[in-house]
């Protein structure tokens, strides 16, 4: 049974990025570009207008910034929402602190290699979240050095409040699992954890899914955060 390519919007206001990623994506014969826009204002009337599941925006628009599209988009309560894929610079820490308040579903970094876009585009389409490891090695950086979530990062990964503490006393986690946590907080893919444990990428994916129920987390550097300020990870 064949299934419908996922739809994606690219708003990019670099127009050589915009037209290698569309070519990249393009290529593939499960993804269709259905649009494209150089602006936060061009972007957020072509989202409101052309339904997709996946939009590329970069956060540094020229207009508005691809957070405030975001927000603004979120504020339209639109039927269609699509999962947002924000992409962003590695070496620019408080815009990646930044790209995590835009509450996406997925954060890339502009100058990774187009193979590990496109599976994030996959990723994100399915509904799960992508974080590009150079990302999330910043954000794990900024929590180690303010366990307390002080300043921009109060917004963006909250601590445990009461009653995740009591889920994770609740459900503990295994060995099993605690050694994967400490894996991913290390910023490996599930691809490389698998290698690592002598384990198969299902095994991995499976235990994956339990740490982040059981942490009550909705994607992995979420769960490494939470890891880290509860002490389960060193």
């Amino acid at each position: 049974m064949s299934h419908s390519p996922l739809r994606v919007i690219i708003i990019e206001d670099h127009v050589l990025t915009r037209m290698g990623l569309e070519s990249a994506l393009g290529d593939c014969a499960d993804i269709e570009v259905v649009g494209e826009a150089g602006s936060g204002a061009e972007g957020l009337n072509l989202l409101s207008q052309t339904p997709c599941d996946v939009a590329i925006v970069d956060v540094g628009l020229p207009d508005f910034d691809g957070i405030e599209l975001i927000n603004r988009f979120r504020q339209l309560r639109l039927s269609a929402q699509p999962h947002f894929l924000i992409l962003t610079m590695h070496d620019q820490k408080l815009q990646v602190l930044s790209a995590f308040a835009a509450g996406a579903d997925s954060y890339c970094v502009k100058d990774t290699d187009l193979d590990l876009l496109i599976e994030a585009v996959r990723t994100t389409g399915e509904g799960q979240s992508w974080i590009d490891p150079a990302i999330a090695s910043i954000v794990l950086e900024h929590v180690r050095q303010d366990p307390a979530g002080g300043g921009p990062r109060e917004i963006l990964i909250r601590g445990l409040h009461p009653e995740e503490a009591e889920m994770i006393e609740k459900f503990p986690l295994t060995d099993r699992e605690l050694g994967i946590l400490e894996l991913i907080v290390e910023g490996q893919s599930n691809a490389a954890i698998a290698d690592t444990l002598h384990l198969s990428i299902g095994t991995v994916k499976t235990h994956v899914r339990n740490i982040l129920s059981k942490l009550c987390a909705s994607d992995r550097t979420e769960a490494a955060v939470r890891a880290l300020r509860s002490g389960l990870v060193q």
